[in-house]
């Protein structure tokens, strides 16, 4: 595999293209600019607008991010974009952390340092992790892939071809949102070559085969099950579109910034454990940063098309299949619903199950510091299984 430095570096026509359809966005009405019931809030929008065209400086963000060791490497034909970031210790366990959607790589800026050099931030260098972590295709600096294939489970065999090419015959996989997903994939289709699996969400479509003669549902799993589909009903639009006419949506979104922006915006605010102020959790560069990944990366029907793929080609199971690498789950509490243990327990071996004090779905960039203790947790006894 022919892995390559990577420099992120937008032509500045991008970024005076940006500035002029923010200059000229043509604003929605709203019954009440200040609530976010209908979805963003005008007034917040406005406000992020405003910070875009006048204050954010993407060239800031962009050296930022030029700190970390970017590569990009051609698998299968595609470029993929990631962060390798080595570890300091006696022996790091190579790990692969995967974000999802509307987040970025740039969830893991900060539990990157943690994870890889612990003994600098109070730790155990014992728990040091080579870390990699890769923009899924179509996001960021990531080709999009063809017609098919970009939905999780094609991801898991491009990141076992990723990590195959860096050296790491065997490794541990993490993940949130579509990269739980992700991390299940791989779990269930190398088990071979996985140390094990840690995530910090489990998808909806992640069904086990039910048998209500001899393992019926409990009532947790029943309730879980009611749960999402309160949630579907009230807050599921934007994966019934992604996941249904992803092509029709990109349409608008790739011609409109604001409109990108308040799509991604209000899932930040509603997925946070924020109360409602999404600026008491995320400043507007942090907010940006990201969007301004997706506006750059010129990609966004393919994204948004990973739902589709996602959704033919769901998480399901077979009555007697059962996935034998080690399974952990750390579930904050302001996270999209979340099954119990009982229900990953019909296929998956969990060995680690962890109820957090704080957070929600962006665990990696609302709580680092819980999200990589739990990490850490669950590796530590699998770490005599690196080869």
């Amino acid at each position: 595999m022919d892995a390559r430095l990577l420099e992120i570096h937008v032509p500045d026509s991008q970024i005076d293209d940006l500035k002029q359809r923010l200059r000229n966005t043509r604003f929605p009405a709203s019954r009440d600019a200040q609530q976010w019931d209908d979805g963003a809030s005008l007034a917040f929008v406005r406000r992020l607008t405003d910070y875009w065209h006048s204050e954010f400086d993407w060239r800031a963000q962009e050296a930022r991010l030029n700190r970390l060791p970017n590569y990009q490497a051609t698998i299968g034909g595609y470029d993929i974009h990631f962060v390798h970031q080595k570890g300091k210790g006696p022996a790091p366990m190579p790990l692969v952390m995967t974000h999802g959607w509307p987040g970025s790589f740039i969830e893991m800026e900060r539990v990157l340092p943690l994870l890889t050099d612990p003994a600098s931030h109070g730790g155990d260098p014992a728990d040091a992790f080579h870390v990699v972590v890769p923009s899924l295709p179509g996001f960021g600096f990531s080709s999009a892939l063809g017609a098919s294939g970009s939905g999780a489970h094609g991801v898991a065999g491009l990141w076992l071809d990723l990590m195959t090419g860096l050296g790491y015959d065997r490794f541990g996989t993490q993940g949130g949102d579509i990269g739980a997903a992700v991390s299940m994939w791989l779990a269930r289709r190398f088990p071979e070559r996985m140390i094990g699996a840690h995530v910090n969400y489990v998808p909806a479509g992640f069904r086990p085969a039910i048998n209500d003669s001899t393992h019926p549902l409990t009532d947790e799993e029943r309730a879980y099950l009611d749960a999402v589909a309160a949630s579907v009903s009230t807050e599921g639009a934007y994966a019934a579109i992604q996941g249904t006419k992803p092509q029709t949506l990109s349409y608008a979104m790739t011609d409109s910034p604001v409109g990108l922006a308040a799509w991604i915006a209000e899932k930040f605010r509603t997925w946070s454990d924020c109360n409602g102020d999404i600026e008491s959790v995320f400043t507007m560069d942090q907010l940006l940063t990201d969007i301004s990944l997706y506006w750059f990366g010129h990609t966004l029907d393919a994204s948004f098309h990973i739902y589709k793929e996602n959704r033919q080609r769901p998480l399901t199971f077979d009555p007697s299949e059962r996935v034998t690498t080690p399974l952990g789950v750390a579930v904050f509490p302001r996270e999209l619903p979340m099954p119990p243990r009982s229900w990953l327990e019909r296929v998956f071996d969990v060995q680690r199950w962890a109820s957090m004090p704080r957070g929600g779905h962006f665990a990696a960039l609302e709580q680092p510091e819980l999200l990589v203790e739990e990490i850490r947790a669950f590796f530590r006894p699998l770490r005599d299984a690196v080869a």
